[in-house]
């Protein structure tokens, strides 16, 4: 298995008054180190890394170093829309602390990109970094996706250790997995299809849905390793209305609303999004009951009758 195979999640970015909480993340992040997750992910798309400045992407990367212990990996997203912009900060991720970087395809000018745009980017970023590159394909947010044969070529590369595909598509999550090898493997990145990644052959996966049951999640990815399919299967069932609801259908607000209800520091999302309906709050309540998922916020119970 490769070193950096595993589950891991993708932290949400805590602020307090619209102001980066460094304190708060670490005990975030404290509180992760005692699950059984592999390690962590900062600065991905439910860490807001689009709504974070370069200072700001800096300090998440070294409070969440700092509460972790050195055999604990963290990957740092550090993509960006021009290849030398990319660099830049997968050099200062790595200068704070990061293992490895989560390097997302650049995606504006979506007309232009192609193979041979993308191989001449991971190459031209895997060169210059210090540590390991993790390719990103998310096309639910770039609006493209990165070529199969593209990924072919990049994995050869000896920096370029692997990738995280974060859709539902089965047949292009099999494709990337066709390219795997010794040296680079396929985490998937869907929370609703997480066990059918693992089974198509994924070595792990980054999860919103692990940041809220993450040890449910590692039961999940025992259970495949361990050819107990028919466990693993019922529990996907289980895990699936959560994963829709702080997934494709409420996100950020919503994942930072169950985190909430569970005792972590979510807070409020950065403008523009905003926090999660009182109705989704109270979806991810009943969900989260049904898990058997401690809650810190429970539901306030009616009084009694009178006699």
């Amino acid at each position: 298995m490769a070193p950096l195979a595993g589950l891991y999640t993708p932290i949400a970015t805590p602020f307090r008054n619209d102001v980066l909480d460094d304190a708060a993340l670490r005990r975030n992040v404290e509180r992760y180190m005692r699950t059984r997750l592999t390690g962590l992910v900062v600065l991905g798309s439910n860490g807001e890394a689009v709504m974070l400045d370069d200072s700001e992407a800096e300090r998440v990367v070294a409070a969440a170093r700092s509460a972790m212990p050195p055999s604990r990996p963290l990957i740092a997203g550090t993509g960006a829309e021009s290849t030398r912009g990319t660099i830049a900060a997968t050099l200062r991720a790595a200068n704070a602390g990061a293992d490895a970087v989560l390097v997302r395809t650049p995606s504006f000018f979506k007309n232009m990109m192609n193979a041979d745009v993308y191989v001449r980017h991971y190459t031209a970023v895997a060169e210059a970094s210090p540590v390991p590159v993790l390719l990103y394909n998310v096309s639910m947010f770039t609006g493209v996706t990165l070529p199969p044969d593209a990924v072919g070529l990049l994995a050869e590369h000896p920096n370029i250790v692997g990738m995280k595909e974060s859709g539902s598509d089965a047949a292009l999550l099999a494709d990337y997995i066709a390219r795997s090898s010794d040296t680079f493997f396929v985490l998937a990145g869907s929370g609703v299809t997480y066990f059918n990644g693992l089974v198509a052959g994924a070595e792990g996966a980054i999860l919103a849905l692990a940041g809220v049951v993450p040890d449910l999640c590692a039961d999940l990815l025992d259970h495949v390793r361990a050819s107990r399919y028919d466990e693993a299967r019922a529990l996907q069932r289980r895990l699936t209305p959560l994963a829709r609801t702080i997934g494709g259908l409420h996100g950020v607000p919503a994942l930072k609303a169950a985190l909430d209800l569970l005792g972590f520091e979510g807070g409020l999302p950065r403008a523009p999004l905003g926090p999660a309906p009182k109705s989704v709050v109270e979806t991810l309540r009943r969900l989260l009951t049904d898990l058997g998922a401690p809650l810190a916020v429970p539901a306030v119970e009616p009084d009694p009758p009178p006699p």
